[in-house]
């Protein structure tokens, strides 16, 4: 251990931030920027505490080249790491490289990390399958991005994976969805260390939310892509040109000449669900649709997708998203439009 790190480890939580991925630098920058902020809001109120952040490379050049045209030079790789470290966080993962040689020492290294020698580990987006490769996430509950939550879960089936919440803790790790929801776990963790008002502060100078509306819940895709010759699939498109109308799962069993017993348990083999669960999620990504691109009112929008009223829609979106229609379309309306409402009213 060198002199800086025994002189600052009494007062300062070391954060290794591993950058991943070559991709998208918001996953590292994000809850680094997190920290720095957290320490100049400690620094005013004259606190005391605060964190070392350190980015490390994953390999031994300790060079991360980004696909945006930058070059990182981190301060350190992760194998050469041997202090204590307080939080480690897997900033992303752009799959590229998970199976070379040059990652091995990496792995090697991950695999020593434990909640005995790391208070916290963590995980953005897809490095959440660096912790379930070296048996981090084992019987835990974790989440990662929700177009990545299907592969985890069937490549490391012993991961109990929620593709829906922007963070999830179990025990010492931590895991955090897309890209994003770093910044919104790294400001969690902050509150666990140093109170609600410092996040708060730190929040409001990133001017992001402390706890992002949708009751921490990513915006996914609430169906997955099928194969085109499946029963699902063929389904679909009819499911779609009808959604104002009743489809009861016999008037979907008739149009494809099948017994609604026989239809339930193809349809549970290939989506994973009953027909009537599925129409229902068409139902909603079907409202989503109109709530992102038009004005239309939502009672309009409930009756054209077959969520019957307005309070029935809330609910369902509730069940669904964990936010109303009304927030989501705030939250998820075209850009351009909000821009050129907001120069009218200039």
């Amino acid at each position: 251990m060198n002199a800086t790190h025994k002189e600052k480890g009494a007062q300062k939580k070391q954060v290794v931030i591993v950058a991943m991925s070559s991709r998208l630098l918001i996953q590292l920058a994000g809850p680094a920027d997190v920290f720095s902020y957290a320490n100049s809001v400690l620094r005013g109120r004259a606190s005391g505490g605060g964190y070392e952040i350190i980015v490390a490379a994953p390999t031994p050049d300790k060079t991360v080249k980004m696909e945006t045209g930058l070059e990182l030079r981190c301060q350190t790789a992760a194998m050469e790491i041997d202090y204590p470290i307080d939080t480690l966080i897997i900033a992303g993962n752009d799959f590229r490289d998970i199976q070379t040689e040059a990652l091995t020492p990496f792995y090697q290294w991950l695999s020593t990390i434990n909640e005995r020698n790391t208070r916290r580990i963590a995980s953005v987006c897809g490095g959440a399958f660096a912790l379930a490769k070296t048996g981090l996430l084992d019987g835990r509950n974790a989440t990662t991005h929700w177009n990545l939550g299907e592969k985890l879960q069937r490549h490391y089936p012993q991961v109990r994976v929620n593709a829906n919440p922007f963070y999830i803790n179990d025990g010492p790790v931590y895991t955090a969805a897309g890209v994003s929801s770093g910044i919104d776990l790294a400001l969690a963790l902050v509150e666990e260390d140093y109170g609600k008002d410092i996040a708060v502060e730190v929040a409001r100078q990133l001017v992001f939310y402390l706890s992002r509306p949708g009751f921490q819940s990513q915006f996914g895709s609430l169906l997955p892509a099928y194969e085109p010759a499946g029963i699902t699939h063929r389904l679909q498109e009819w499911v779609k040109e009808r959604l104002h109308e009743p489809l009861a799962v016999g008037s979907m069993a008739e149009h494809l000449h099948m017994s609604v017993r026989n239809l339930t348990r193809v349809f549970r083999k290939e989506a994973g669900m009953p027909p009537a669960k599925f129409v229902e999620k068409l139902r909603v990504e079907a409202a989503r649709k109109l709530l992102e691109d038009t004005d239309m009112p939502l009672e309009r929008i409930a009756e054209l997708c077959g969520l019957g009223s307005h309070v029935s829609m809330r609910r369902t979106f509730l069940r669904h998203l964990m936010t109303t229609p009304s927030d989501y379309r705030r939250a998820f309306r075209t850009a351009l439009k909000h821009k050129t409402a907001m120069s009218g009213m200039a």
